[in-house]
């Protein structure tokens, strides 16, 4: 037992890791998944803003000499990271209920009728690390939470920075007022900054650490001195750390997204000025992910796990107000900044608010242990309760979560980069389930190297050319001029100077037009669905004259001539999961309506056998497949 007290959080941490394992992806999932992995793989740089620390540590850890994939290692490492930030986190709570003092009142016996003496309590050690326990079983099994130990994520290392963070915050701030605090706020400093050289987002802390900043210290001189004091350990640590950016890209890797050879590569990357567009863009987006917050955040919870959040935001209030306020100040911020960020993939960015609830749940469960210390009635059955509120959190998410045989983003991959010829050049912009993973396949695994693979969208950054020629040397020749002219007006916008956004896109549609003329008298060359389906039926993307489309497996291929092209039957499968979200439907739809086109090509050419093969195969990958009239009588 005496054990088990000293080391609660890391006995609790490591039985959240196992059932983490049970819902470990094997292989590449969704969204940046196969980037950061091959960055981490490689040394190269992600995307903005380019995670430096979370690189460094990747690049050491996948790379011992271990029997497994390095995506597994990466997954891995996630699920170290996010159990991990559980440990600090259930610490946190202890902190937090060891220096609560439980205030109730009690009508005296004096004589002096009607008269109440104001009690503190203090909680047993037994009953604070149960509660604290408790409360990171909540954390730990809430669904986005759960989600960023399942695959390589940026953010399951701000998790373990986060929770670090506010933990050693807590500490200092709970230090007895006879003792020297600065290097327990030196020590803060580091962490802080450490967070920092991983995401950004690290700011979302940054107004509940002001408010116990100041709330212990004052606002004065000294406080201020303090802070600078603080900064020299802060700001030696970001410029450490994110000096990996320039120095690694000045080798050029593979994978060197914003190429910050220069001040101004470097400023542009690591502020995230690509994606400043989505940021504060509309009240209506504003208020779409707000709605899109508040509908799903019980689901966050399986709804159960709200209601000792709910008791113990109350009791905290009563008890302890300036705790109270520090996790509603996290709660709030978060939301009111992340709501303004219009990306899909949201859910991340409310992971602060999801942690400042199940704070509020560390509470509630203490209250619900002292009713039952206290209540004869409820002795057995409230201390059961919660064991029953985890147990339902589990349940109920761990479907949602399990990537435990989620291998559809490296079939869907495989399968298309298999599908086309040697040299050949796929056209797309569907980073969340091929470009991305494919990013791992090729650089990593060196998985059909001889396919070039081109990110439409990312063809408007001039980086994007450095890192294409460094992959595919001669890629541009012979469109030297239309290269020329673009990137040179696209500098004008990225550079925040006066710009023609009518010139820029028209040289940018030049560019991918003449792209495709001179590819093609080389090799074959593919579109994505998404181009065929979005950009083509607007006017955005035009072939060359003469040219158009059969469809091709999961792909367009461009053709010159007007006759029957052959195309690889759908012979392949996708490895059965019980893991579906809206990026595998998508997925799969993708596939299924490209096929649908292909029955169609083959009819028009009378080949009524392969038509069927195609249709039945939309139809089984599908669930919401709409056929045309003239397929359906060949199912």
């Amino acid at each position: 037992m005496k054990i088990f007290e000293k080391y609660y959080a890391e006995f609790a941490s490591l039985i959240i890791f196992a059932v983490y394992l049970l819902t470990l992806a094997p292989s590449v999932t969704q969204i940046d998944s196969g980037e950061l992995a091959a960055v981490q793989a490689i040394g190269g740089i992600a995307h903005p803003t380019g995670y430096p620390l979370f690189t460094i540590i990747g690049f050491l850890w996948v790379n011992l000499p271990l029997p497994f994939s390095k995506i597994f290692l990466s997954n891995l490492l996630s699920a170290i990271f996010v159990a991990a930030s559980v440990t600090f986190f259930i610490k946190s709570s202890y902190l937090i209920i060891n220096n609560y003092s439980l205030i109730t009142a009690k009508t005296s016996k004096s004589k002096r009728k009607g008269r109440k003496e104001i009690l503190e309590t203090k909680i047993d050690n037994r009953t604070a690390i149960l509660a604290s326990v408790f409360g990171g079983f909540i954390l730990a099994f809430s669904k986005s939470f759960w989600i960023q130990a399942t695959s390589v994520e940026v953010y399951s290392l701000h998790l373990l920075l986060l929770k670090l963070i506010i933990y050693l915050l807590l500490k200092v701030y709970f230090m007895p007022d006879n003792e020297s605090n600065l290097k327990g706020w030196l020590y803060t400093a580091f962490a802080l900054a450490l967070g920092f050289t991983n995401h950004m987002t690290t700011l979302l802390i940054l107004p509940g650490f002001a408010w116990l900043y100041f709330n212990r210290n004052k606002f004065d001189n000294n406080s201020l001195l303090q802070i600078g004091k603080m900064l020299l350990v802060f700001v030696p640590v970001l410029i450490l750390f994110y000096s990996y950016l320039p120095i690694r890209a000045s080798s050029n890797p593979f994978l060197n997204w914003g190429n910050a050879v220069n001040f101004e590569n470097i400023f542009r990357h690591i502020s995230g000025t690509q994606y400043r567009v989505w940021l504060f863009s509309s009240f209506d987006s504003a208020g779409k992910q707000l709605q899109y917050f508040i509908t799903s955040f019980p689901s966050e919870f399986a709804y159960i796990g709200l209601l000792p959040a709910i008791w113990g935001a109350i009791n905290l209030f009563k008890n302890k107000k300036d705790i109270f306020w520090f996790w509603i100040i996290n709660f709030s911020f978060t939301i009111l900044y992340s709501i303004n960020y219009d990306i899909h993939d949201i859910d991340s960015y409310f992971l602060l608010a999801f942690i400042s609830v199940a704070a509020f749940a560390s509470i509630g469960i203490l209250h619900i242990f002292l009713l039952a210390n206290s209540t004869a009635k409820y002795e057995k059955f409230l201390p059961h309760s919660v064991t029953i509120i985890v147990l339902l959190l589990v349940v109920i998410n761990f479907k949602k979560n399990d990537n435990s045989n989620n291998y559809i983003f490296e079939d869907y991959t495989k399968t298309m980069i298999n599908s086309v010829e040697e040299n050949a050049v796929i056209f797309s912009y569907q980073w969340d389930y091929f470009l991305s993973a494919s990013l791992y396949y090729q650089f990593v695994e060196n998985y059909r190297r001889d396919v070039i693979i081109v990110d439409k969208e990312l063809l408007r950054r001039s980086w994007y050319f450095n890192q294409l020629e460094a992959c595919y040397p001669g890629l541009f020749k012979g469109l030297e001029k239309s290269k020329q002219v673009f990137t040179e007006q696209l500098q004008h916008f990225e550079r925040d100077e006066p710009y023609n956004p009518q010139i820029i896109e028209q040289y940018y549609r030049d560019l991918m037009t003449n792209f495709v003329s001179e590819k093609l008298k080389e090799g074959e060359f593919y579109i994505g669905p998404e181009l065929f389906d979005n950009e083509m039926k607007s006017g955005q993307f035009t072939l060359p004259a003469g040219t158009t489309l059969v469809p091709h497996l999961f792909l367009y291929k461009v053709v010159k001539e007007n006759r029957y092209y052959e195309a690889p039957l759908p012979g392949y499968t996708f490895r059965e999961t019980d893991f579906e979200n809206k990026y595998t439907e998508n997925l799969k739809n993708f596939a299924a309506i490209v096929h649908t086109n292909r029955a169609l090509y083959e009819l028009q050419f009378g080949f009524e056998n392969k038509a069927a093969l195609y249709t039945k195969k939309a139809v089984e990958i599908s669930k919401n497949l709409r056929l045309p009239v003239q397929l359906q009588k060949l199912l």
